[in-house]
């Protein structure tokens, strides 16, 4: 397949002309954190996609594991075997004291090679010039979608800080959703761009999400078949973008199936290398395959996870217990042989290597199991 000179193409539909920021191919190894260090934001754009549990809240989440302390941040970067951190929110620089001390506390932990990038709908000179005094590395400014434009007037605040920020030892950038019925100011905001010489521009596919998914059907928005979740047009107006303008700075355009196909499964699939047990079976896709067996509320849990193990006849290396789900896990082959002559509900699941273990599939092995997923023939 020919493509126009220069354009380089990425799988799930992604393109690109011009180099990669290096937190991007980070991101697309599945190298990167990602580092919500508040919901909070004044802007509260419409098309915004972050989840209920995050949306104008004031939590903090290392990848997807809710932070406490300082070692919930460690430990999750050392989870995946990060190169490096994205910071972003709601909008970081409103938490800008929390943000300083993540990024000091991880250039202290992992040096300087460590990369940190920060995305923010503030052009605030004084803020982006402390976190680049504490380490930061770049930038990525969401241009509000009623300034695309040449960003003068009332636009100027945005174009000031993109200019400056060299001063500051920042790269900076532009990462913005394509909106797709303003693919004409979307170009004029590219000139723009192109004229300040920002290190890069990633353009975004508009996506639905359980948080905006009201707000952009009323205004017409409708997914794309081709897409997922995807707002159609989105993908359309980036790709001509891409393709036809012929600018100076590189521009990225991102899938929504990019992020999730390959973003998403590369990190998971480090994370399983790094942290799923040696009995689990891990998959192409990032997610591991366990046996387990729930227990009943009352026993001591340890006590009645080693009367499990040796009923499964699975030595001390070959089952772990979760306390907070109270359950035991082994390798789902030696629990499909035993289950029948358990009494407690064994299941085979398939979950995310992640710190919440999200499930994404469920298969009882016994009659206790199927009883208690209601599936009709419970007996063994």
């Amino acid at each position: 397949m020919s493509t126009p000179e220069g354009l380089q193409l990425l799988p799930m539909a992604s393109s690109h002309r011009g180099a990669l920021s290096e937190a991007c191919v980070q991101c697309a190894e599945g190298r990167k954190m990602v580092l919500f260090v508040t919901g909070l934001c004044r802007f509260r754009c419409f098309y915004c996609p972050v989840s209920p549990a995050r949306n104008q809240k004031d939590v903090v989440y290392a990848n997807e594991r809710r932070v406490r302390s300082d070692d919930d941040v460690l430990a999750e970067a050392r989870a995946i075997g990060a190169a490096g951190t994205g910071i972003t929110g709601g909008d970081p620089l409103g938490a800008v004291d929390r943000v300083e001390h993540y990024v000091r506390l991880l250039k202290a932990e992992f040096g300087p090679s460590h990369h940190i990038h920060l995305y923010t709908h503030e052009p605030n000179p004084e803020k982006l010039a402390r976190l680049a005094a504490a380490g930061l590395d770049e930038f990525r400014l969401h241009v509000p979608h009623y300034l695309w434009g040449p960003l003068t007037s009332d636009g100027g605040a945005y174009r000031a800080v993109l200019e400056t920020a060299p001063d500051w030892g920042l790269r900076r950038g532009v990462e913005i959703p394509v909106l797709p019925e303003k693919e004409a100011e979307l170009r004029r905001l590219l000139v723009a761009l192109d004229g300040i010489g920002v290190d890069f521009v990633n353009l975004n596919e508009l996506e639905f999400s359980e948080t905006n998914e009201a707000a952009l059907a009323d205004r017409g928005y409708r997914t794309d078949p081709r897409n997922g979740w995807g707002v159609r047009g989105s993908r359309a107006v980036a790709e001509r973008v891409v393709r036809e303008m012929r600018l100076s700075v590189p521009v990225h355009y991102c899938s929504s199936r990019f992020k999730d196909g390959v973003q998403l499964r590369q990190r998971l699939l480090r994370r399983a290398e790094r942290t799923a047990p040696s009995f689990a079976e891990r998959t192409s896709d990032g997610t591991v395959v366990l046996g387990i067996v729930e227990a009943p509320p009352k026993p001591e849990l340890a006590r009645w996870a080693r009367g499990v193990a040796r009923r499964v006849r699975a030595g001390p290396d070959d089952y772990r217990v979760d306390v907070v789900r109270r359950r035991v896990e082994l390798a789902p082959g030696a629990l499909r042989r035993a289950a029948r002559r358990l009494p407690w509900p064994a299941f085979e699941v398939e979950v995310y290597p992640t710190a919440d273990a999200l499930e994404v599939e469920r298969s009882p092995l016994n009659g206790a199991a199927r009883v208690k997923a209601g599936v009709a023939g419970g007996g063994t």
